[in-house]
Parts: C-alpha cells; sequence; structure tokens
C-alpha cells in the first residue's frame, strides 16, 4: 500500500494551516494597532450630518476631512440646510448631529422637538452694542429705548440681548414700557444705530467685529468677557433624538469626532479657517474667516456644557423667553443626554496636530477687518440667522 501521497498531503496540510494561523495573528495584531476603532470587516455606521456653512462650524468641517469622523467608524454625509430645517431635521431624525446654538434650541426643546444636546463646542460672540458716540454707557440705560436685532425676534442675539436687558432690571417682554425691538436685516443695523433710527444693536460675529473695527459702534455687553456668560457655551454639539434613543453608541461617535475637531480648531484656527471656504462650506475670505475663527474660544467640555444649558434655561425663564410654567431644571435634564465615552477626562487626554502655519493670525490694524468684509455677505457669521 502506497502511503507517500497522505503523508505528503498531511504534512502540506499542516504547513497551509500554520501559515493561516500566522496570517491571522498578524491581521488581527495590525488592527489592534489602527487607530481606527472598526472591527475588520465591520460595517461603518452611515450617519448624515447637517451644517449653515457659519464660520463656527469649523469642527464639523475639520472633523470630516481630518478623518475624524473615519476614525469613530463612521460614514458621515455631509448635508447642508437652513436654520428652519436644521430644527425639523434634527427633530424628525432626518439628520443625526451638528453644532449649533444652545439658546436656539431650548425654546423648541420645551416644546417638544427631539433632540439632546452631548458636549460644549465654543463660548460666545454676542454682543448689545451702541453707536460710537453714543452717551449710552451701560445696559441699565437701554430702559425705554429701541435695540435692533437681526432679522427677527427670536434670533440668538435677540435672546442674548434679552438675558442682559433682564439682569440690568428691564423687562426685555414689555414693548409698551420698557423696551421696542426693531428687526432689521443684519447689514442694515450699522447704518440704523449710527443715524439714530435705534439707540442699540444685538449683533453676533462677524457683523459685531466689523462694526466695532470700522468705528461703528461701542460694546456694552459682551458675551466672551462679561460675567456670567463669559465661561458659558453658546454653541454645543447636538444629536437627534432618534440617535440617541436608538444608538447611543454611534450618537458617543459622532459627539467625540465633533469635540475632537473643536479641539483641532483651537489649536490651528487660520488652518481650520482656510479649509473651510477651500472647501466650499463658508462664503467668505480666509482672511476674514480666520479673523472671525481666532476670537472664539474651541475648548470642548462636558460638565460645564450642562451648567451652561442650566444657566442659559434659568435666565431665559427669567427674560420671560419660555412658558410660565416650565421648570429650567427639568428642560436641562431633558436637553442633555450622557453618552459612554463622552467625558471631560478623554477631552483631557485629546491630542491634536499643529499645523505649521495654521495658528492665530495677526491682529489687523483698525479698519482692515472692515474693509475686508465691505461688500460681502454678512450672514455668515457664527450666530446670525437668515
Amino acid at each position: 500500500m502506497n502511503t507517500t501521497t497522505p503523508r505528503r498531503w498531511r504534512r502540506t496540510t499542516a504547513i497551509s494551516f500554520v501559515s493561516a494561523l500566522a496570517l491571522i495573528c498578524l491581521v488581527l495584531v495590525a488592527v489592534g494597532c489602527r487607530r481606527d476603532p472598526v472591527v475588520l470587516g465591520e460595517e461603518k455606521i452611515k450617519l448624515r450630518v447637517a451644517y449653515l456653512g457659519l464660520t463656527c462650524e469649523a469642527p464639523i468641517f475639520v472633523a470630516y476631512h481630518k478623518g475624524f469622523f473615519t476614525e469613530e467608524g463612521l460614514d458621515v454625509a455631509m448635508v447642508k440646510t437652513d436654520w428652519d430645517g436644521l430644527r425639523e431635521g434634527l427633530g424628525m431624525g432626518r439628520f443625526d448631529a451638528n453644532h449649533t446654538l444652545i439658546m436656539y434650541l431650548l425654546k423648541p426643546i420645551e416644546a417638544g422637538m427631539d433632540v439632546k444636546i452631548t458636549g460644549g463646542v465654543h463660548t460666545g460672540c454676542l454682543r448689545v452694542q451702541v453707536a460710537a458716540k453714543s452717551g449710552i454707557v451701560s445696559v441699565k440705560e437701554l430702559k425705554g429705548k429701541r435695540i435692533g436685532v437681526p432679522t427677527h425676534k427670536g434670533s440668538p442675539p435677540h435672546l442674548f440681548a434679552s438675558r442682559v436687558l433682564k439682569n440690568a432690571g428691564i423687562d426685555p417682554s414689555d414693548e409698551a414700557k420698557e423696551v421696542t425691538w426693531v428687526p432689521f436685516p443684519p447689514d442694515v443695523l450699522g447704518k440704523a444705530v449710527a443715524d439714530g433710527r435705534i439707540d442699540a444693536i444685538a449683533t453676533s460675529d462677524p457683523v459685531g467685529m466689523m462694526l466695532m473695527d470700522k468705528g461703528v459702534v461701542r460694546t456694552i455687553a459682551d458675551q466672551a468677557v462679561d460675567e456670567p456668560y463669559s465661561d458659558e457655551y453658546c454653541c454645543a454639539s447636538v444629536v437627534s433624538g432618534k440617535l440617541a434613543k436608538e444608538n447611543p453608541k454611534a450618537a458617543a461617535k459622532v459627539t467625540r469626532a465633533i469635540l475632537k475637531g473643536a479641539r483641532w480648531v483651537e489649536e490651528n484656527p487660520t488652518a481650520a479657517a482656510e479649509m473651510a471656504v477651500e472647501k466650499k462650506y463658508t462664503p467668505a475670505s480666509k482672511e476674514i474667516n480666520a479673523q472671525a475663527i481666532s476670537k472664539l474660544k474651541y475648548m470642548p467640555g462636558i460638565a460645564k456644557c450642562r451648567v451652561s444649558i442650566d444657566l442659559a434655561a434659568k435666565e431665559m425663564k427669567r427674560a420671560g423667553l419660555l412658558k410660565a410654567l416650565t421648570n429650567p431644571d427639568e428642560l436641562t435634564r431633558k436637553a442633555w443626554q450622557d453618552l459612554d465615552g463622552v467625558t471631560d477626562e478623554w477631552i483631557k487626554g485629546l491630542k491634536v496636530e499643529t499645523v505649521k502655519g495654521g495658528g492665530r493670525p495677526p491682529l489687523m490694524a483698525p479698519g482692515m477687518f472692515a474693509a475686508l468684509c465691505e461688500g460681502r455677505q454678512l450672514n455668515y457669521g457664527c450666530c446670525g440667522v437668515d
């Protein structure tokens, strides 16, 4: 009986088995060393991330083009929308995530919109300003005055100004005796206050910054530097209630990617500004965008974000911007979502690259920023509303 063939077959089979086992081990080691946490062969999670094309949305653009979404195992489609579409899309689950204004979300959440705030992105860029030659030097002096707001009441600058007025002892909801709100297109606000049609304006960047640069206005309340607003997050990462409920793991992934994007922007504001313009997300020049982004503080945070929601809810209630029966603490709980792996400890451990030449731009001489802005569309700022 011939036994040569079986022995050779057994020897070949053993060698093939060992080779295959070695190959599997190498693959497993390689996967373990990858930054991408996706398990080999696992299908990436498809998500739709909405954006408006604002200057301050740079972390979203960075997360997409620097691969932070991909590192989290996400296959993200970027979808441009408008303000109304953003709120409706998030509330209905047509969009999965974005980062936007906390104050702009609280009233819809009070009314039942199903979205969850998941982490702080950057501090504020809202102001109350008066004409440069005005005799008004404090917010208290705005009682009985006319205040211009961009586009309509309910815009973020109006919400901020209402809180500021209430804290100064003025009832922003009493237009018969206390204050008169006058909507204007954003690019008309400066002329309206300069020629005396109104006494003050509520603005956001880059409009407010441009008007100061031109010497048209003085600031009497600044969200970026005045207490209690200076440490308050203006914008935060947000996910649809549908995603938070059905796939909290994916909600955590998209939040981490956006917050990492924010950390990258803080380290590389000029590079982030250039990216947003080059990729045609933001209709601004690179110079304008870099100056605007550099004025913001992109320091992501979790605990402080929840405190910011609570402060905004309480002050909006006091200012009459929420229903009389609304409990601000309950609204904060309703708006907030804790997510696994999205913590301040995780944020402290974040490491991002430093791009050569991508840091903070030199401050422009007075008048230069305004000159760059002349003739350009000005509703692309942080908190303007179309």
